[in-house]
């Protein structure tokens, strides 16, 4: 019998996907939900999501999922890890919700060493709520909010999540991958495994960033978005690993 080349993870829920062409949400999710299948840890997994394209999640990840107010993801999973200290929990945040309105509850969480996981979707945009500007936007950028484009002025700088939470010492584990090329697809499944593997040794808190598309706030086609992702976005979010349990970067 022939050996098949390719498998539907048990991880994933059989249903069609809501996200826009060219969202790279379904990336994320896959390798969310595969690596826990490898794992054999389906079963013993509880995901938090927020509010945003972030809460969907739950429809296609075959997981327990908790639906958290907007922001409130990392303090909710801090109570269900309480709860359910030999389970994985992770939560799954957009920027909008991390890094805006939920910025004291992720900047605690990981102060505090949570035993948890934080997957972070940076799009530098609002999804869910019209294409606004986020605190990832990037200098320049347009959005339904700066028409003209960011200005520092106005509206300050982009914020580098990683490398912020990389400055506290309850943050075992940060780094920041990519979905725009298979090659970062592969560095980022390795950076989930990476993140249940300290989780599950109790290590304490880690947060994997996903640099992210979001071609219909953008304005771009799929291929545009890519193109923007790699030119624009890569450039000022620099991919790699912040902090780690072997000490220093990598």
């Amino acid at each position: 019998m022939l050996k098949p080349v390719f498998e539907y993870t048990k991880g994933m829920l059989r249903v069609d996907t809501n996200f826009c062409p060219g969202c790279t949400h379904g990336i994320s999710h896959r390798l969310i939900t595969e690596t826990l299948d490898e794992m054999n840890m389906l079963g013993k997994t509880i995901g938090c999501g927020p509010i945003g394209c972030a809460v969907m999640a739950h429809r296609f990840m075959n997981v327990d999922m908790c639906e958290c107010a907007h922001g409130r993801a990392p303090a909710v999973a801090s109570g269900v890890k309480c709860v359910h200290p030999d389970n994985i929990v992770f939560t799954y945040q957009g920027d909008g919700d991390l890094a805006s309105i939920g910025t004291a509850e992720i900047i605690h969480a990981a102060a505090r060493g949570e035993n948890i996981t934080t997957f972070f979707v940076n799009n530098a945009i609002y999804g869910m709520t019209g294409g606004q500007m986020a605190p990832t936007t990037l200098v320049g950028q347009k959005s339904t909010t700066t028409q003209a484009g960011r200005d520092t002025h106005q509206s300050g700088f982009p914020i580098r999540v990683s490398e912020l939470i990389a400055t506290l010492d309850g943050a075992v584990y940060v780094e920041r991958v990519a979905l725009n090329t298979p090659a970062n697809v592969n560095k980022a499944k390795k950076a989930v495994r990476k993140a249940f593997d300290v989780q599950q040794k109790k290590l304490g808190f880690s947060f994997v960033e996903f640099v992210s598309t979001c071609p219909t706030n953008w304005g771009l086609s799929p291929l545009a978005a890519m193109d923007f992702l790699k030119n624009e976005m890569l450039p000022y979010y620099p991919l790699g690993v912040f902090r780690s349990p072997e000490g220093g970067e990598e």
